[in-house]
């Protein structure tokens, strides 16, 4: 799942969003079956099984195709998770070991402002899976918050304390406010095997991108079929952004960020910011083209349209 809870699943879906975990898909790739409602006020079903042909082009749609009014999911048993956060690991650890640090837990996420040269590692692990072992930097001895300054009791608990999946994966406790509230937020999927180039480029970046961050975190999500998923086709990691809520401070860093990550693969999150016209974005998927028609079948008059859309399918 997401790390924030307040977060809808249809909308999560649209877009493509995920947690972290090398074994772990975006959220989207667990829909089984959807309905939509048409621009008459037709209702279509669909579902992985019947409809193979065009259901990954149905999932992550962005809106496009109707109105989402029913998911069926994947699910499985419930499970119980415990979470601990390692402080002042160095960054080169992590980029030279990522696949080791990344399969430390069921989930993992390290958060830096890419300006100093550690990290924080959160490790949510399952109780019913051998700990791998990894233990780089040092343990937390306290409940720590991933934005700095932020207070800790809006976390979820740490400490190795055992409890359900549901109140450990998430980074923030439900019934509370949380993040750094006034923010921005960009993000990237690349081919994991760029994470180390990746590092690099961003720690370059660093003395620039640190004064405007709250906070940034490295997630890992394993690949999909979805038409328009970021995570489509490959294994990827991802480096997510929050920013201070000062668009014309922040806009020339996300295209500086964009222009070392793109030559590495990057595709960026749908649901965030992003420097790229809809024609280049367009260019960073190989499906699109199959996923206008689709639009163009379900939606033949462009109801559902909007100006960033029309401009991505070139129906404006």
């Amino acid at each position: 799942m997401a790390p924030l809870q307040a977060t809808a699943m249809c909308g999560s879906v649209a877009t493509g969003t995920h947690g972290s975990g090398d074994t772990l898909r975006c959220l989207a790739a667990s829909v089984r079956a959807l309905q939509l409602i048409g621009p008459e006020g037709d209702v279509t079903e669909l579902s992985r099984d019947t409809d193979p042909d065009v259901f990954p082009g149905a999932v992550v749609a962005l809106g496009a195709l109707g109105i989402v009014t029913r998911l069926t999911l994947d699910v499985e048993p419930s499970y119980a998770m415990a979470q601990r956060v390692h402080v002042a690991v160095p960054l080169d650890e992590v980029a030279a070991d990522f696949d080791t640090v990344s399969g430390a837990a069921h989930s993992v996420s390290v958060f830096t402002d890419w300006g100093g040269a550690f990290a924080e590692v959160w490790l949510k692990r399952r109780t019913d899976r051998p700990d791998p072992g990894w233990d780089g930097g040092r343990r937390a001895e306290r409940p720590m918050n991933p934005v700095p300054g932020m207070p800790p009791e809006f976390s979820t608990r740490q400490l190795d304390e055992p409890g359900p999946w549901c109140e450990r994966l998430p980074h923030f406790r439900p019934e509370l406010t949380p993040g750094a509230g006034e923010e921005l937020q960009s993000e990237y999927y690349l081919p994991r095997a760029a994470a180390p180039a990746a590092f690099a480029a961003l720690r370059s970046l660093g003395p620039r991108l640190a004064p405007a961050l709250h906070i940034a975190e490295v997630r890992t999500v394993r690949a999909d079929d979805l038409w328009l998923s970021p995570a489509r086709g490959r294994d990827s990691v991802t480096f997510h952004f929050t920013w201070v809520r000062d668009l014309d401070r922040v806009r020339p860093l996300i295209a500086a960020v964009e222009d070392v990550l793109l030559p590495l693969g990057a595709r960026p999150h749908w649901g965030k910011l992003t420097a790229l016209t809809p024609r280049e974005l367009a260019a960073l998927h190989e499906r699109l083209g199959a996923f206008a028609r689709l639009v163009r079948a379900y939606d033949p008059a462009g109801k559902f349209g909007n100006d960033f859309t029309d401009a991505l399918l070139g129906t404006g």
